[in-house]
């Protein structure tokens, strides 16, 4: 019996448009082969810089491009290690090894389903030492694919002007949208002068690109090139170069399209699944994109046991724990595998939650 997995927080290989990157790549050699082959400036592929600083508004030397944007977590927990860092509870489990592993003292402030608690907030920032700053995804959040609704938005930029409180918001997923309008970021609301902003796109044309980005105060910017120097001498120019022939084609729109319609097609096929599968006292969010979705199970429920069996019965997941969130939470993704997999696959968890459940 084939393993299903939902704990993939990947995309599917049909979402990766392989012929056209094929293409993009010749062409960016062929273009630019010298200055992609070599050694080149920190803060990333000068083209792509531009494009990012224009679509954001901004100066190209706030933007710092990284090999994945992880990479560029990793620089600014280093810049601020040791200190005081407010995160989301859930939350996305690298960064938090991350900072356990730089001495961080770890503040998760609870969110529901409008995302994070702006209240939580404001008494995270009256009570104890300052904080280094705030991690937020507020856009279908990994690993619970809930979004911060646009008055909370309002909220936390309010409290971060009035504390002077630097947040990184991560926003991996924010284009991957399969319902409703954007609300604006908080990039956006606050300005950028207190809100530094990261994506890549991994999820928007190829994870394997390793192509992220920051958009920083500038001298928050030239502390983590001059990281980024010390650490790999140079990006990855050639994957950079890739992805911004793939830009300047044309093809990011009509292929962020195309994923939207592959990912929207399993996101709905999993609510379904769980609307017909589960019994009552199981609840899940229900994203409006992204590729993933929170499951919280009965209170007598524990998902590290519930993983272990899952595994004989062929299917996986990741249990909530790993995101700081309560035993009976899990994470599933639906994003890698097929509409008819993910029904099966919600059918064999199904089975084995009812009898304890009952």
């Amino acid at each position: 019996m084939d393993t299903i997995s939902f704990a993939r927080g990947v995309p599917a290989p049909e979402c990766l448009p392989v012929e056209e990157l094929a293409d993009c790549v010749r062409a960016a050699v062929e273009r630019d082969g010298r200055t992609i082959l070599s050694y080149g400036p920190a803060g990333g592929y000068a083209p792509l810089r531009e494009w990012i600083a224009d679509r954001h508004g901004v100066e190209p030397g706030r933007v710092l491009i990284t090999n994945g944007s992880l990479q560029g977590f990793v620089f600014l927990a280093q810049r601020f290690a040791g200190g005081r860092v407010l995160v989301e509870q859930p939350t996305y489990d690298r960064p938090l090894k991350i900072l356990r592993g730089l001495g961080a003292e770890i503040d998760a402030l609870p969110m529901d389903e409008e995302g994070l608690d702006p209240d939580a907030l404001a008494d995270a920032l009256r009570d104890g030492p300052a904080p280094s700053f705030l991690y937020t995804i507020p856009t279908f959040q990994n690993p619970s694919g809930r979004t911060l609704s646009t008055e909370r938005r309002r909220r936390v930029v309010e409290l971060v002007r009035e504390h002077r409180l630097l947040v990184l918001e991560d926003d991996p997923y924010g284009l991957v949208r399969f319902d409703g309008e954007a609300s604006p970021t908080l990039f956006e609301l606050e300005g950028g002068e207190r809100v530094a902003y990261s994506s890549s796109f991994s999820k928007t044309i190829a994870p394997g690109l390793r192509v992220g980005y920051f958009i920083l105060p500038t001298e928050l910017e030239r502390e983590l090139e001059a990281v980024a120097v010390s650490t790999y001498i140079t990006p990855v120019l050639i994957g950079q170069a890739t992805v911004h022939e793939f830009l300047r084609r044309g093809n990011f729109e009509p292929n962020l399209e195309r994923v939207r319609g592959l990912l929207c097609a399993r996101r709905d096929a999993m609510l379904d699944a769980l609307e017909h599968e589960f019994t009552e006292g199981v609840r899940w969010s229900k994203p409006a994109g992204g590729y993933f979705l929170w499951l919280d199970l009965p209170a007598g429920i524990d998902a590290a046991e519930l993983l272990a069996r899952a595994g004989e019965a062929g299917v996986t997941f990741v249990e909530g724990a790993d995101f700081g969130g309560a035993p009976n939470t899990a994470r599933l993704a639906y994003s890698f595998v097929s509409p008819d997999e993910i029904r099966e696959g919600v059918r064999r968890l199904a089975a084995l939650v009812a009898p304890v459940a009952a």
